[in-house]
């Protein structure tokens, strides 16, 4: 079975999706735990702009998007500062703003075409060297953050108002938040796909939240969980022919489901 990674293409898409599968669940507890899930799924769609951006221009796409998301995550925290405004409804309304935007542009750039499905589709085996190292140093960022404010940000997760009492800059960590939540969905977008990238980040946190008694388990669990569904996710696409990026999302929630049945026998 392992004979496949004796490929480079496969090995490239390996080293991408083990990235991804490390930081899109770390990400994903977070905003699981304050309510916010679908901000990857509006922010994967406001992607899908930067993306037509890029076509449209002749740029790299990842970069378009990466700063296309950046900028709308900290519209979202911005608006989410306004108290009279409810979250929920702000994500609904920029979930079609961003994909009708997005119908616009791919039109000018003369409709859709094969980068254009690679990024809505993911096409974690088409990954090039050159793309490995900014998607490792970006993932490197991403973790390394969560992992120097891992502390701070679970205190202001599940205790907003003390954590300003303690002196915690909690508006700056919510902005840190959303800011690797934007870096996060632009990386995913070549492993799974706009379409999908908000799957990954939430089916493993959902599975470590399952199956951890705290929240500290449930982060090292959906972590682990995310990178055993990449890889059974790439073999199972290379031997059956399907496409990665789908693949992976099923078999994450198949281990959900598993999960699942497992705490309902205990």
């Amino acid at each position: 079975m392992l004979e496949i990674f004796t490929y480079g293409f496969m090995n490239r898409a390996l080293i991408a999706g083990l990235i991804v599968a490390c930081i899109a669940p770390a990400i994903g507890n977070f905003l699981m735990m304050k309510k916010l899930s679908l901000v990857a799924d509006t922010l994967s769609h406001m992607a899908l702009i930067g993306v037509a951006i890029g076509l449209l221009t002749n740029q790299e796409p990842m970069f378009t998007t990466l700063l296309v998301t950046i900028v709308t995550a900290w519209i979202i925290n911005q608006l989410q500062v306004n108290r009279r405004l409810d979250a929920p409804a702000i994500l609904a309304m920029l979930n079609p703003t961003g994909l009708a935007i997005a119908l616009i542009l791919i039109s000018l750039a003369k409709g859709f075409n094969s980068n254009l499905f690679s990024y809505l589709f993911g096409s974690i085996s088409t990954v090039s060297q050159t793309e490995i190292w900014p998607i490792a140093a970006l993932g490197l960022i991403v973790f390394g953050s969560i992992t120097w404010f891992y502390q701070k940000l679970v205190f202001t997760v599940f205790d907003q108002e003390g954590a300003r009492v303690k002196g915690i800059a909690v508006d700056h960590l919510n902005l840190l938040l959303m800011t690797l939540t934007a870096i996060t969905v632009a990386l995913s977008m070549k492993v799974v796909g706009a379409l999908l990238v908000s799957a990954l980040m939430v089916i493993p946190s959902m599975t470590g939240a399952l199956l951890g008694t705290s929240f500290r388990q449930s982060f090292i669990y959906s972590l682990v969980v995310s990178m055993l569904a990449v890889f059974l996710g790439l073999v199972l696409a290379f031997y059956l022919n399907l496409p990665a990026g789908a693949t992976i999302v099923l078999v994450a929630l198949g281990l959900f489901a598993v999960a699942f049945l497992v705490k309902r026998r205990n």
